[in-house]
């Protein structure tokens, strides 16, 4: 019989990262939603409340004042006409991707799915379809564990900007959209975030009502869907009343997965460092990561641009999310990244390119990825990824940087940087590990020599990728 988790973070603290989540490396997440309808990019719905920023500016040129054309009536704007899950998850599974996360719902209060508890969804206003059913339907076709996440615990406070109206111009005075009583339940009553002069109050909120509203959704997620992660876009919910709150969601998660399979197989996503809270779950990083191979599985949440499209936003090019992606999985890390979709559900030309891309590379080098674990060092070498809040750079490597993985028997070595020269040299391993061969993913056995531990390899001058490529490296 399964053993069942309380709400405590002693009974939660025996939580054991599941098989699937250790091995699977990569994921893809559908961060979509009516804020994509602008292509104007991420907080759309704060953010159009707050003159004189760059969405405010564009919501009143485009599309009219806040106070008579509201964030609402862009949600009845989404159709997502063209949404095919199963065209796209394809894509992301040949990418690479062994497990998907859709977005439940963000900040904006606007649920993907036909909930109970809120009429404002995707199936009542604007697409007219259940958003998480469709991805998790594709999702089970090929066989990846599906994941959801909740951008909710934040938005009490976040969104208070609705609440306020322009303080200069020809609508000076004039209440935003978010003031109408006859939408209250989605704007919030959430007057007690405004202070006088304007700021944002802080994130978190002790109104137990919102507390409440938050646990209801967490649990109906979890009854509709099942999933196998949930991600929680902040810390564990509620800091005020102690995480009480937090942690009945959590239990009741893996309370339910236990039910279906025998012993808990599902993972709790958040955000805050202290031990006693991420050892409940697994810990997420937005747009970074850590510096060193830790004990337990982790993840970073990034985008190939921003959160949400953005007609003007950079993408990364597929070198630098394949290099992202072998630094993380190096030090037992795995990337959840996440993919751009416009209004109607597509992806551009360039998110399909990286898409290709990803699967080329992946098509060599995936047995270095999937199944592995940490060798003793994350790598060797000169360079360091900069590690710096939400700045994910470039990282210029050379050819003495190499970051590895393992499985029994064999180290993979992935060269950050090709050498010129084509020989390779590594010098992390002992006199003891003798090696017995070695080959180049993509091209077969290649010449090296070991002395006192140190390897030198010839490569052939043509390599297999133009990205990162790998050694596999059998030890006796």
């Amino acid at each position: 019989m399964c053993r069942e988790y309380e709400a405590t973070f002693e009974s939660l603290s025996n939580f054991e990262c599941p098989e699937w989540f250790r091995n699977v490396k990569f994921g893809i997440w559908s961060h979509w939603g009516p804020q994509s309808v602008p292509m104007c990019g991420d907080w759309y719905a704060r953010n159009m409340y707050v003159q004189g920023s760059d969405q405010y500016n564009y919501h009143i040129r485009h599309y009219g004042h806040p106070s008579e054309f509201g964030y609402l009536d862009i949600c009845k704007l989404w159709k997502a006409e063209r949404f095919d899950p199963e065209e796209l998850m394809g894509l992301f599974y040949k990418a690479g991707a062994r497990y998907f996360v859709a977005q439940a719902m963000h900040h904006d209060n606007f649920f993907n799915y036909p909930s109970k508890i809120n009429p404002y969804n995707s199936v009542n206003v604007g697409p007219g379809k259940d958003i998480c059913g469709m991805w998790k339907a594709a999702a089970d076709r090929y066989q990846m564990p599906f994941g959801l996440t909740e951008h909710l615990g934040a938005s009490f406070s976040w969104w208070h900007t609705n609440k306020g109206a322009d303080t200069y111009g020809p609508y000076k005075g004039v209440p935003y959209d978010g003031n109408s009583a006859e939408h209250e339940r989605f704007y919030h009553k959430n007057q007690e975030h405004i202070i006088p002069n304007g700021e944002l109050a802080p994130w978190l909120t002790g109104n137990k009502e919102f507390h409440q509203y938050w646990l209801d959704m967490f649990k109906e997620i979890t009854d509709l869907y099942h999933p196998d992660l949930i991600y929680s876009d902040s810390g564990l919910p509620f800091e005020e009343e102690g995480y009480e709150t937090g942690l009945e969601a959590v239990a009741y998660l893996y309370n339910d997965s236990s039910r279906i399979h025998g012993k808990n197989s599902a993972v709790y996503n958040q955000k805050n460092r202290k031990r006693e809270i991420y050892q409940i779950g697994i810990l997420d990083i937005e747009k970074s990561q850590l510096n060193e191979i830790q004990d337990r599985p982790w993840q970073t949440d990034t985008c190939i641009g921003n959160w949400f499209y953005d007609a003007k936003q950079k993408y990364k090019h597929p070198d630098q999310i394949i290099e992202m992606l072998v630094d993380i999985i190096s030090k037992n890390g795995t990337m959840l990244l996440n993919v751009l979709q416009r209004p109607d559900g597509t992806i551009d030309k360039e998110a399909r390119f990286i898409l290709e891309e990803l699967a080329k590379w992946f098509e060599i080098c995936s047995e270095a990825v999937y199944d592995t674990h940490p060798y003793k060092l994350s790598g060797e070498g000169d360079t360091r990824v900069l590690i710096d809040g939400f700045k994910e750079e470039k990282t210029t490597w050379n050819s003495s940087d190499y970051r590895f993985t393992e499985k029994t028997g064999t180290l993979y070595a992935f060269m950050m940087h090709a050498p010129e020269n084509r020989v390779a040299v590594i010098k992390s391993l002992t006199q003891e590990e003798q090696v017995i061969s070695i080959s180049l993913l993509g091209h077969g056995l290649v010449e090296y020599a070991q002395n006192y531990g140190v390897i030198t390899v010839k490569l052939p001058v043509e390599l297999p990728t133009e990205y990162t490529n790998c050694l596999k490296i059998t030890i006796k």
